[in-house]
C-alpha cells in the first residue's frame, strides 16, 4: 500500500469525513502506533511499563501523542481524541458552494448562535466546518457568521470557547492579515 504524507493543510471535499467516520479501531488502522516510555513523575511502574502512545495518522502526517496515564489502553483512548480533534481542527476542505449545514450538526445552531459544549463528540466537526468557512472568508468572521445566519459576536464566541479553535482561528486570521481574537 502506498501511503501519501499531505504536505499542505488542504483535503479534498468529503476526505476529512471518511477518516473520522465510523469507530476508533477504523481510525487507527490508518496510524502507525507507537509505544514507549514516559518520563517524568508517575513511580516507578511509569518508568518501566512503556505506556505512552504516539499515533502517526499516514495519510494526513499527523501525530497525536498521550503520556497521561500509567495505562497504554487509556494513553491510546486519548490520542485517538486527540488525533480526531487535531483532524478537525489543523485540515481545511473547500467549503460547498452554495453552503449548507450538514443535518447531525444543524441542531446546535439557531439564530441565537451555536450552543454546543466542547465535550461533545459533534463540537470539534462543527468547528472544522466554521474553520473552512473562515479560510473560505479570508478570516473574516462577519462573513462566516453572515453564511451561518448568526451575528459576527456570536460567531467570535464561538471560536474563542475553546483553545485550539481559537489557536486555529488566529493562523487563518494571521495569514490573511487581520488581528487576532481574544478570549
Amino acid at each position: 500500500m502506498e501511503v501519501r504524507i499531505l504536505e499542505s493543510g488542504n483535503l479534498n471535499p468529503g476526505q476529512r469525513q471518511l477518516w473520522l467516520a465510523g469507530e476508533d479501531k477504523l481510525l487507527l488502522g490508518q496510524c502507525e502506533i507507537d509505544t514507549y516510555r514516559a518520563s517524568g513523575p508517575g513511580g516507578q511502574k511509569r518508568n518501566k511499563t512503556s505506556s505512552a502512545v504516539r499515533l502517526r495518522h499516514l495519510p494526513s502526517g499527523l501525530i497525536a501523542i498521550s503520556e497521561d496515564s500509567r495505562s497504554q489502553h487509556e494513553n491510546k483512548a486519548w490520542a485517538i481524541r486527540r488525533l480526531r480533534r487535531d483532524i478537525c481542527i489543523k485540515l481545511r476542505e473547500p467549503s460547498p458552494d452554495p453552503f449548507s449545514l450538514p443535518e447531525n450538526l444543524a441542531p446546535f445552531l439557531s439564530h441565537t448562535g451555536i450552543h454546543i459544549s466542547p465535550k461533545n463528540e459533534y463540537f470539534f466537526p462543527l468547528g472544522a466546518l466554521v474553520l473552512d468557512l473562515m479560510e473560505k472568508h479570508q478570516g473574516r468572521v462577519s462573513a462566516v457568521g453572515a453564511t451561518l445566519e448568526i451575528s459576527t459576536a456570536q460567531t467570535s464566541d464561538f471560536l474563542t470557547s475553546e483553545k485550539h479553535l481559537l489557536d486555529q482561528a488566529n493562523r487563518i486570521r494571521r495569514h490573511f492579515g487581520h488581528t487576532l481574537l481574544n478570549y
